[in-house]
């Protein structure tokens, strides 16, 4: 246990030592980006771009109390900053691992910027009032007090349980619609990190299903089922989202209720559209009305043609 701890330990003090935090690491750069994809795959590249930002913001400002503006500068071009981030009362073990996670979607957009000019960082909403107004949607009425996503490790991982996994099926759902081999090849590489880090959520969670949210005497099983439900609702197709404990015939192959990784019948992971992930994201059901986690729209051609934008 001791030597655990001083792993943990170790690795945060090495990672916070790391070029990262300054943003003056000139080999990560965006260097490079490629004019021959054609326009559907830019499109569908371009826009997962909006939830790498949103998941770096929440990751970097949760572990170290500060965002993209200071860890990798160069990477928003002149986005505004996000509204009411701030670091969270975390546990070494689960600093460690968001910390990690931070610096994976340092990464992931550096990735795609590398392959596609992209956009500048739009506004997002990570303030506790909007994970309360969030939570509140899920549960249909107003929990007291409001959640506060960095009030400690339990609330950070439960805010968290609701970020990575609506991107991870959004990789899923623009797979098949890519024409190149590159596209291909990038969806593929970010998708096995969302669903990485989505597992590692889902798995912590689930060590602690039965334990309840303090102060509001719900469990954390509870807790993610009404957030799966919620995404289901305002996604509007359908059951693409499960909760860590299920009845059982909606558990891998009907026969156990723990369902520690969300899949559909064949335990495949499901996919969404554009519009399906805007719906959520935005927390209104609705592709044409930003709010949520993107109060003014997020960015992109596919994005801006909900929001009545211009080219």
């Amino acid at each position: 246990m001791l030597a655990n701890f001083t792993s943990a330990i170790f690795t945060s003090l090495l990672l916070l030592s790391s070029p990262f935090i300054s943003g003056d690491n000139k080999e990560l750069s965006v260097k490079t980006q490629n004019p021959s994809l054609p326009r559907s795959d830019v499109n569908l590249l371009e826009f997962p771009l909006n939830l790498e930002f949103l998941e770096a913001e929440f990751f970097l400002w949760g572990s170290l109390g500060h965002g993209l503006d200071k860890a990798a500068p160069n990477l928003t071009d002149g986005g505004p900053p996000p509204i009411g981030g701030k670091k969270a009362n975390l546990d070494p073990l689960t600093h460690d691992i968001i910390m990690q996670f931070a610096f994976q979607e340092v990464g992931h957009i550096r990735a795609i910027k590398k392959t596609i000019k992209g956009f500048p960082r739009p506004l997002i909403d990570i303030s506790p009032g909007n994970f309360a107004k969030l939570m509140d949607m899920a549960f249909k009425q107003k929990l007291n007090p409001p959640f506060d996503p960095y009030a400690n490790e339990l609330n950070y991982l439960l805010a968290s349980y609701v970020i990575p996994y609506v991107g991870l099926t959004g990789y899923v759902g623009a797979n098949p619609k890519l024409q190149t081999a590159q596209a291909k090849r990038l969806v593929a590489g970010l998708l096995g990190v969302e669903s990485a880090q989505d597992a590692v959520i889902r798995g912590l969670l689930y060590e602690r299903a039965l334990q309840k949210v303090e102060p509001y005497d719900i469990t954390v099983a509870e807790f993610t089922g009404r957030i799966s439900n919620l995404r289901n609702k305002i996604g509007r197709q359908g059951v693409k989202d499960e909760g860590l404990v299920v009845p059982p015939v909606f558990g891998p192959e009907g026969r156990t209720p723990g369902n520690v990784i969300a899949g559909d019948a064949d335990s495949l992971s499901y996919d969404r559209t554009p519009e399906e992930i805007l719906r959520i994201v935005y927390s209104t059901g609705n592709e044409h009305t930003p709010g949520g986690f993107f109060p003014e729209c997020a960015d992109g051609r596919i994005a801006r043609s909900y929001c009545g934008w211009k080219d």
